[in-house]
């Protein structure tokens, strides 16, 4: 008896009808998925092009508008108004140019320019923004977050995808201001030493310094151009222990411009600079006025306060860290940069709700290139920018000479929100910046 031979199955011409409608049926599914990416992806990436130019237009206008409007306290309201205006005009005279059409049918079809872009100002190219925002208000932001596109092959995307790649629609942001490369004119009678080669904004990198690093600015600053010498901007003919002491109160109107010098002031004038920088914290020693010189919304610090030992900032014995803004000591979590921000965007969101004035305790100061000097005394340095510090405690009158501030950015602009205070002032540039979100290091990937 012979064995039986398995043979393998195959299936029956009747049986194997139709497996080519399958195939085909997933080959015309592949490639309408793939032609929907790419006219759809297409036309998306081609409006949010346009979106983007009209939106960075309307920002550079309404800003440019309210550097020339601006600068009246009490008349502040009307200049946003006025920024507004000019935003939105700008922003409707691009849609109607040649070839945004389908933008003008956006802005149509929302009910007009007013319900399609937002329009925000504010005094920090960082925020918060509202409208009409603060009285000092320089920088403006204009926002689209909803512009709805015409769909080719996007609904069966959306089958394919089981909803998850939503509306077809595209966004844009964008903030506009005056210029940091502008002459400064409030400024902090400082000087900081900066390193010329390690300037790289892009990657956060500003004269060697980024976010949140911690920095003494007078005296024992590594670098510091020479004994006897703290640092101190000479403020003109004006070099009097009165003159320092109102000058870190309340600024000074010297302006300067990013490509020249600056001269130092030799010695120390350590109780008036103190008396005048507390007043940021809401201290009051010596002759001082609380008026002229109010404290900042947000006058908390750590205590014992952090000193330098060894060239070493610590708190309590224990070396300070920063990340991210964040200051530690050891397992002591210090109030530091992010503290303040945090408070004083809960004191603009609730205006009247903080007593004081925003951004006291934000120092304006020189970045010079003290490598470039040589001798003691009084001496010259070449200005490398000017840098925004965080003043982080008090000053004490005696013991160390020493002025703690947390790096925050280069500081933008002139400090006025109005027209040139000088003719000497330089420029009045408008410029584009980065749009900003949640804090001061995490720019918008939209702008």
């Amino acid at each position: 008896m012979k064995p039986r031979i398995q043979r393998p199955y195959t299936a029956t011409p009747g049986r194997q009808r139709g497996a080519v409608m399958v195939l085909v049926v997933i080959a015309m599914a592949a490639m309408l998925l793939m032609g929907a990416l790419a006219l759809d992806g297409g036309h998306m990436l081609l409006n949010k092009t346009r979106l983007q130019n009209a939106v960075d237009a309307a920002a550079l206008s309404g800003a440019k508008t309210l550097s020339q409007v601006g600068g009246d306290p009490a008349g502040y309201v009307a200049a946003a108004d006025a920024a507004r205006t000019a935003a939105w005009n700008t922003l409707t005279l691009n849609a109607s140019a040649s070839g945004n059409g389908e933008l003008g049918s956006g802005i149509a079809d929302s009910g007009g320019v007013g319900n399609f872009a937002i329009v925000e100002l504010s005094s920090s190219v960082y925020g918060p923004f509202s409208f009409p925002g603060p009285a000092d208000a320089a920088y403006v932001r204009v926002s689209v977050p909803d512009y709805p596109l015409s769909g080719f092959f996007w609904s069966f995307a959306q089958w394919f995808s089981a909803g998850n790649l939503g509306d077809k629609a595209v966004a844009a942001i964008a903030t506009a201001g005056p210029s940091p490369t502008a002459s400064t004119c409030k400024i902090d009678p400082i000087v900081v030493c900066g390193d010329p080669a390690q300037y790289d904004p892009e990657n956060g990198n500003f004269w060697g310094y980024r976010y949140g690093d911690l920095q003494t600015l007078t005296c024992g600053t590594p670098g510091s151009p020479s004994a006897g010498n703290c640092q101190l901007l000479r403020l003109g003919d004006s070099t009097g222990g009165a003159d320092i002491r109102q000058a870190f109160c309340a600024g000074t109107e010297q302006c300067l411009e990013d490509t020249g010098s600056v001269d130092t002031e030799p010695g120390i004038t350590w109780g008036p600079v103190a008396q005048g920088l507390n007043t940021r914290l809401g201290i009051y020693n010596g002759p001082v006025d609380s008026t002229a010189c109010p404290p900042d919304w947000y006058t908390d610090y750590s205590r014992p306060l952090v000193v330098m030992d060894g060239g070493v900032p610590k708190h309590n014995g224990a070396q300070v860290i920063s990340s991210g803004g964040d200051l530690s000591a050891g397992a002591t979590q210090l109030t530091d940069v992010n503290d303040w921000k945090g408070a004083y965007t809960d004191c603009a969101a609730s205006p009247g709700s903080c007593t004081g004035v925003a951004e006291r305790r934000v120092l304006n100061v020189v970045i010079g290139n003290c490598a470039e000097v040589a001798g003691g005394g009084a001496t010259s340095l070449p200005v490398l920018g000017f840098g925004c510090f965080y003043l982080l405690q008090k000053v004490e009158q005696s013991g160390a000479k020493e002025v703690f501030g947390q790096f925050m950015q280069e500081c933008e602009g002139s400090g006025y929100a109005g027209p040139t205070p000088a003719d000497d002032a330089g420029p009045n540039i408008i410029q584009l910046y980065k749009t900003y979100f949640s804090d001061f290091s995490t720019p918008s990937p939209d702008s």
